[in-house]
């Protein structure tokens, strides 16, 4: 197995070609020789999410009788109920709408590639395209990157999952240690996002955090400037102009 080498596009094709198939991560990750979690991250961070012209994500939406009534009045004066209106999104303003989300989209797979389903379906799909996933991972290494390298579904994901936990007693590496699956960071940088504020609980909710002293730092060493005057980049140029024939 691979380690600590990115994801090449032929890798990313296999994983494509693996969700089309109906293969789990582990049968994908067998392949190309990663991580069953390198996978699963992959594809939850390269994800895109697509709509149809029958998106329709509410609960409802088969079972639903109401007649232009949402609209009142109708202002286009559409005949039939509400949710087959070709112009007005029922689901906008709808008072009884209730969200729908497809459970394969929540879990592994994550992805709706490999749905017999998706056809049919009118819920937000989201697809793991290898070629959209190679052209953000290539624009992201080039970038200069600031902050923390998560997406904020990610960020959600964790804070859903970390949070309670906390607010339960338990401490981050405990918690880390047994959802090693879900969690796939270390300790120290689930204190860095506490730090930060990303996270839904803070430092108080920390109760051995709070106990520890801030730790002093070091100040730096101050240099005299003086100790460069004549040992300049610039000094040397000019001292080996005027002195071609010396070894440097």
């Amino acid at each position: 197995m691979s380690k600590g080498k990115h994801l090449t596009l032929d890798d990313r094709k296999s994983i494509q070609m693996g969700l089309k198939e109906g293969r789990n991560f582990q049968e994908i990750a067998h392949e190309i020789g990663k991580d069953p979690s390198t996978v699963s991250k992959e594809i939850r961070n390269h994800r895109v999410a697509r709509r149809t012209a029958s998106f329709n994500p509410c609960i409802k939406a088969k079972d639903c009788y109401h007649d232009r009534d949402i609209c009142f009045p109708c202002r286009r004066h559409y005949h039939g109920y509400c949710r087959r209106c070709p112009v007005a999104k029922c689901y906008e303003t709808c008072p009884d709408f209730s969200q729908e989300i497809c459970r394969h989209v929540k879990s592994p797979p994550y992805v709706c590639n490999g749905c017999s389903e998706r056809r049919r379906c009118k819920l937000e799909r989201y697809i793991y395209d290898a070629y959209e996933a190679q052209k953000t991972y290539e624009k992201t290494l080039s970038e200069s990157r600031t902050g923390f390298a998560i997406s904020y579904e990610e960020l959600k994901r964790l804070d859903d999952l970390i949070s309670p936990l906390i607010r339960q007693g338990q401490s981050i590496l405990h918690i880390c240690q047994s959802n090693k699956d879900l969690i796939m960071c270390d300790e120290k940088t689930i204190y860095n996002y506490i730090d930060d504020n990303l996270l839904s609980v803070g430092n108080l909710d920390l109760p051995r955090k709070v106990r520890y002293r801030v730790r002093k730092k070091k100040r730096a060493v101050q240099v005299d400037k003086q100790c460069y005057v004549g040992r300049t980049y610039e000094d040397i140029r000019t001292f080996l102009a005027a002195c071609p024939d010396v070894a440097v």
